[in-house]
Parts: C-alpha cells; sequence; structure tokens
C-alpha cells in the first residue's frame, strides 16, 4: 500500500510526526505544573506567612478550574481552528505561569496558577482529540501510547522534580523552567501545526456553561475538603450534594438539547461506556495511592520530601517506557488482554501495601510501586483508544471531554476516600492522652502503631478499587479497527 502525505481540514500537507511532537511536549509542560507544588508548600508558607489550608488553594484552585474547563473544552474544539486554539491554550498557560514567577504575594500567585489551570484544562483534551483524529483508527494505539508520555509521566516526576529544585534553588524557580518549554512550544506551534480538525459553529448554551461550572466546580471543591474537614462538615456535604445537583440538570440539558453543549449520548456506546468507567477507577487507584504513600514514607520513614519522590521515580520512568510499548501492543492486539493483565499487574502490586510495616525495606516499596505503573501503562492509553475508536470522528472531542472529565472527578473522590480513611482509622486508633502522661514511650509506640493501622486500611481501599476494575476489564470486548478508505494510511 503507497502511503500519503497527510492533509489538514484545508487540504493542505503537514508533518504529522512534527504536529504530534509538538503538542505532546506542549501538553508535558503544562501536566507537570500540577504536581509541580506538591513538595513546595513548606517553602511557600515559610516565603507569605501562610497556613496549610491557604497553601493548599494552589492545588485545589487549579484542580477546580482544570475541571471546569474540561467539559467546555468539547464545545470550544468544534468552534474554533485547532491550530489556533491550541496556541491560544499554551499562550494562556505562558502568562499564567510568567505571573506565577513573579508574584510578589500569595494572592498573585493563586492568580497565577488560576490562569495557568485554563490552559491546561484547554491543551489537555485538545492534545488528545488531535491525537485520536489525524490517525486512522488501526494507529491511534501508537499516538495515544505516546500522549501517554506526558499524560502519565509529567504528574508522576513532579513531586521529585519540585523536592530537587526546592532543596538546590528556590521555588521561583520551579516556574522559571517551564517558561522556555512553553515558549518553545508556541513559537513551533505555528509552524507545525494545522487546522486537522473539522469546525462547526455551534451556539454556546449559556445556561449548560453555567450549570457545568457551578456542577463540576461544587462537587470537585466538596471531595477537595474532605481531607481537611472531614465527610460530616457542612461545606463537604453542601458543595457534593450542589454539584450532584447542577450536574444532574446540565445531563438532562444536553439530553433533551437540539445542540448540546456536552453530547452525553456518547454513552449509548457501550466500548465507549467500559471504558470511560475503568479508567475512572484506574485513576481512582492511581492517584489516591500516588498521594498516601509518599504521606507514609515521610511520616512513617522520616524521609524528606525529595526522597519520597525519589522512590517514586523508577515507577514513574516505568510508566513512561512502557506508554508508548503498550500502544504499538494495542495497534496488533487490542485492549482486552492488555487491560486484564495490567488490572492484575496493579491488584497484585497494591495488595501488599495492606502490609507495611515501619520496618519495610525501601526497595520493596520502589519494586511494588513500579509493578503499580507498569499495570497503568498498559490499561490506562489503550482502554481509553479503545473506547474513543468506537465513536464516530465527529464525536471524538465531545467523548474526549467526558473521559477526562470523569477522570478528574475520579480522581478528587478517588484522593478524598483515601485520605479519610487513613485519617479516621488513625484518629480512631490513636492511644488516650492521660497515657502520654503516665507511660510517654508507650503512647509514642501505640501512637505510631495508629498512623500504620490508617495506612492499612488506606490501602485495602486501594485494593479494593483495584479488585473493582480488575472485574470492569472482563467486560472489554476487542473489535478491529475499521479501515479507512480514502484517508491517510
Amino acid at each position: 500500500m503507497v502511503k500519503t502525505q497527510p492533509v489538514d481540514a484545508n487540504g493542505r500537507p503537514y508533518n504529522r510526526g512534527l504536529l504530534l511532537a509538538t503538542v505532546i511536549i506542549g501538553t508535558f509542560a503544562t501536566v507537570l505544573t500540577q504536581t509541580l507544588l506538591a513538595t513546595a508548600y513548606p517553602t511557600l508558607m515559610n516565603a507569605f506567612n501562610i497556613s496549610t489550608a491557604t497553601v493548599q488553594w494552589l492545588t485545589t484552585g487549579f484542580l477546580l478550574v482544570n475541571g471546569i474547563m474540561i467539559p467546555i473544552s468539547a464545545w470550544l474544539i468544534n468552534r474554533f481552528n485547532s491550530k489556533y486554539l491550541y496556541i491560544s491554550a499554551m499562550a494562556i498557560f505562558f502568562i499564567g505561569t510568567w505571573i506565577c514567577w513573579q508574584a510578589p504575594n500569595f494572592a498573585v500567585l493563586l492568580t497565577g496558577r488560576l490562569v495557568e489551570a485554563v490552559g491546561v484544562g484547554l491543551s489537555m483534551p485538545l492534545m488528545q482529540t488531535i491525537a485520536l483524529s489525524i490517525f486512522p483508527p488501526e494507529r491511534r494505539g501508537a499516538a495515544m501510547g505516546a500522549a501517554g508520555l506526558a499524560i502519565g509521566l509529567a504528574p508522576a516526576i513532579g513531586p521529585t522534580l519540585s523536592g530537587w529544585v526546592i532543596d538546590t534553588y528556590n521555588w521561583r524557580v520551579l516556574f522559571s523552567m517551564i517558561l522556555p518549554i512553553a515558549g518553545l512550544v508556541i513559537v513551533a506551534s505555528f509552524f507545525t501545526m494545522r487546522k486537522v480538525l473539522k469546525t462547526e459553529k455551534p451556539s454556546l448554551d449559556i445556561l449548560s456553561a453555567v450549570l457545568s461550572t457551578i456542577g463540576f466546580g461544587s462537587l470537585l471543591y466538596g471531595f477537595s475538603e474532605v481531607g481537611t474537614e472531614g465527610w460530616g462538615s457542612l461545606i463537604v456535604i453542601g458543595g457534593i450534594l450542589i454539584g450532584l445537583i447542577f450536574i444532574a440538570l446540565f445531563a438532562w440539558r444536553q439530553l433533551v438539547s437540539e445542540n448540546p453543549f456536552l453530547e452525553l449520548h456518547v454513552f449509548k456506546t457501550p466500548a465507549f461506556t467500559i471504558a470511560t468507567i475503568l479508567s475512572a477507577v484506574v485513576n481512582m487507584a492511581m492517584v489516591g495511592a500516588e498521594m498516601v504513600l509518599p504521606l507514609y514514607i515521610q511520616t512513617v520513614r522520616g524521609e524528606s520530601a525529595f526522597h519520597s519522590g525519589l522512590t517514586l521515580l523508577p515507577g514513574a520512568l516505568m510508566m513512561g517506557i512502557m506508554s508508548p510499548i503498550t500502544g504499538r501492543i494495542f495497534d496488533r492486539l487490542g485492549a482486552r488482554h492488555l487491560a486484564i493483565t495490567g488490572m492484575t499487574l496493579l491488584t497484585i502490586g497494591t495488595i501488599p501495601f495492606i502490609f507495611l510495616t515501619k520496618a519495610t525495606p525501601m526497595i520493596n516499596l520502589i519494586i511494588l510501586y513500579a509493578i503499580r505503573m507498569f499495570g497503568i501503562a498498559m490499561v490506562m492509553m489503550p482502554v481509553t483508544t479503545a473506547g474513543m475508536n468506537a465513536l464516530p470522528l465527529n464525536l471524538i472531542s465531545h467523548g474526549t471531554a467526558v473521559n477526562n472529565t470523569l477522570r478528574q472527578v475520579a480522581s478528587s473522590v478517588g484522593t478524598a476516600i483515601l485520605i479519610s480513611v487513613l485519617t479516621n482509622v488513625t484518629n480512631n486508633q490513636m492511644p488516650g492522652k492521660h497515657v502520654l502522661h503516665s507511660l510517654p514511650l508507650q503512647y509514642k509506640t501505640k501512637a505510631m502503631d495508629a498512623v500504620v493501622s490508617g495506612y492499612h486500611a488506606a490501602f485495602i481501599v486501594a485494593a479494593i478499587f483495584c479488585v473493582i476494575g480488575l472485574a470492569v476489564t472482563f467486560f472489554v470486548r476487542d473489535k478491529k479497527a475499521p479501515s479507512v478508505t480514502g484517508g491517510v494510511k
């Protein structure tokens, strides 16, 4: 078969490899910022004289805006030229990062983070939509595997990189080192990007945008506050309830509207629905454990944030190495066997964490975490690609937005559940204060035992997520990718 040069929406030839490389590098830079501040909080608290609850808004606010932007991305992708939309997203991200770099006070720093989040919330689904749209179905696995480098590896190396920068330089370098990458991507985009997605002129349903913003914003906020406020808090209960009500209203409006803001009929496709559920469950298992394990390493083992990040680094590198490989395997074999094998590895790698002690060898943690990430690399992008392959081309942007939104919500829910279980079990098993005065050494031992019991309980929940995900994988079905006639190979 003779290979022909790919052409854009205007019929002009372009370099598909350079275009994909540009959006992957750009997305790597944007997604990296999600976890880049993880180990910088103490430094920022001292620099601006703020509390833990206040500094948390640098992540909470970022995730809220990010989560609000993702559903809106489907409408923007269908409405505007993909080349200039991506350049705009990266430019917004660049401006937000520059504001953070120069921030004279915390309010300005937070403003910069929220501006960054707008760019990230648009660029990530746009990158996935482009990667899925410019390749025929039988080659999308390799493309999405390469995209997995950005989506999976970047947030995983964030804490390690952050710890090294904080120890070696100062917190402003966390932002200044991202600026040249973002700037280079913007310049490159003018030459390598093309209008590769067809556009229409759908009217903007303001009410849907408002319902989506309030719904997903409130839900994510409610779950994000569980760790500090607890499940019984009015803020948590109110945020989750308001979120669910407005999301239900949003969903109803999309289903009855002739021109929906976000096309929810994608759930009529069973393969897409199963893939989305599995992606959400895997995200709950991955993100929750990524939050809990560093806490164990720092609080129980007494290691620094930097060493905590180093412990997780081999796992992050494993995911980066495996994502392109599993993408190519998917193109040959499909998603079913990859998903079953990957979820089995994720479950096997999670169960031993239930039996952590104060003296568990660190090498065991490194190996088990690497096994978990190996498994996640086999599941995440192949299953997502299989779900998207089941959709017609005109629904891919909507499918991407739905998938990313549910993954974002699942991340918040999974983290909230694991942190709350950890906190509640620890508090319930903590010895009474009278023991502290009468038997201080015994109190210290029992208190540490209570903390370890909290981690055991948290990882039991993570293992349950994994088992649920493993059960879902048996519903994944492989369908031969349809050949693309008259298209690009």
